[in-house]
Parts: structure tokens; sequence; C-alpha cells
């Protein structure tokens, strides 16, 4: 048996890296009293791993850990030793269990969606370069890779794009093959406007999978059709 946590990351702890994060989930694990299956070897862990990575300096309500139990056990038991374990700043939300032939949290997902809130004396105008965004067939950015730099087509990799109260609603493509990161969107953005890229404020607010119909489903709600 699975459970599938999900946890959100508050702005107090915003620049705590992910790796210290699996770090910290591990200890917590290990306080809760469940039942979690370890690893095998020299230095035995618990067995977890995260739906997507959060970029360092991010906030989220929607981050999902993906943790394997020894033995059964029920929602409610898992989401109160988690939220005895964690700090106030990693809240809790909710757990789902599925069995061990569920697909792994990061097969899963496909997208996700993120409040931008550009800063500085550009946000104007980036955000005001997003209708001219959405009309084009191609707007041309950069991504970063482990290999260099790569040209990529921004504008598939977004699904959707709103404006509101200064802010960006964003629904970007997040798999290993397309990912456009909000960075890389506002870079996009700015030369379209022709300014430099602002500073932002970045919230993922979902992560989601796709059904057999294509559309994209939050994760915590997952059905293999």
């Amino acid at each position: 048996m699975r459970t599938l946590l999900r946890f959100g990351k508050n702005s107090r702890l915003r620049f705590v890296s992910h790796l210290d994060l699996q770090r910290f989930f591990q200890r917590a694990l290990n306080r809760t009293g469940l039942p979690i299956a370890f690893s095998q070897g020299f230095n035995p862990h618990p067995v977890m791993s995260f739906a997507s990575a959060l970029a360092m300096g991010w906030t989220s309500e929607y981050e999902v850990l993906d943790v394997k139990l020894a033995a059964p056990m029920g929602r409610g038991r898992v989401e109160e030793a988690m939220r005895a374990a964690l700090p106030e700043d990693l809240p809790v939300f909710g757990a789902r269990m599925v069995d061990d032939r569920f697909p792994a949290a990061m097969s899963l997902v496909r997208c996700a969606d993120y409040c931008i809130t550009p800063e500085g004396a550009e946000a104007d105008a980036v955000l005001a370069a997003v209708e001219r965004f959405l009309a084009a067939e191609s707007v041309m950015g950069v991504r970063k890779t482990k290999s260099g730099e790569r040209g990529i087509d921004l504008r598939p990799l977004a699904r959707s794009l709103k404006v509101r109260e200064g802010s960006l609603y964003a629904r970007l493509m997040l798999t290993e093959r397309d990912t456009l990161k909000p960075d890389v969107l506002l870079a996009g953005l700015a030369g379209l406007a022709g300014v430099e890229a602002p500073r932002a404020r970045v919230h993922r607010l979902c992560l989601l999978g796709e059904n057999a119909a294509g559309e994209a489903v939050p994760l915590m709600e997952w059905k293999d059709l």
C-alpha cells in the first residue's frame, strides 16, 4: 500500500532547497510511528518520492509526496500523524490511500497551475504582452538543460494564460520532455514586450495529470479510466 500526501510550502520556507526538503521529510516520516517501508542496504531510508520538485524560492499549495507503507493504514491516521510531524509552514491538506499497482505520482504529472506575480517597473508591460503571446502561433524561448541551452517554442507549452489583479495565472506543461517553467515564460513575455524579464513571486496552485479523454485532472483525483 502507498499514500499520496498533498502538502504545501509556505513563504517562510521558500528558500529551503528540494534536497533539504527531501531530507526533512525522511526525518518527519521516521517520527510519525506509521508503518513506513524502508529501502534495503547499508543506509535504509523511507521509500518515498515527490511528484515534482519545487524550485527554490517558490511557494505552493499543491505538492504531492508518494510514500510506500509496509502495512495497510487508514487515511485519517496518516493525515493526523503527518500533521503532527510537520511544521505549520508545511501544511498537510490531505492524503489518499492507493495500492502498489497505482502509477507512481511523478509519472502522472502532465502540467501545473501557477500564480505568477511579476514585480518592478516591467511588470505591467509583461502582463500586457499576454494577449500578443496567446495570438501568436509560435514564441521562441531558451530552456536551460544539463547539456546547455536550447531553443524551444513556448506557445504550445502554455495550456492557458490569464491576467487577474496584477498576476498571471498559467497552466504550463510539466513533463520530462515538454516543460515550461514560469521564469522561462516570463522571459518570453518580456521579449515580446521589449523589456528585461522581471523578478516574480511564483506560487504553485495545482499539479495535474491527464485522463483517458485528454482532460487535465488534479493529481490527487486522478483515476485510471
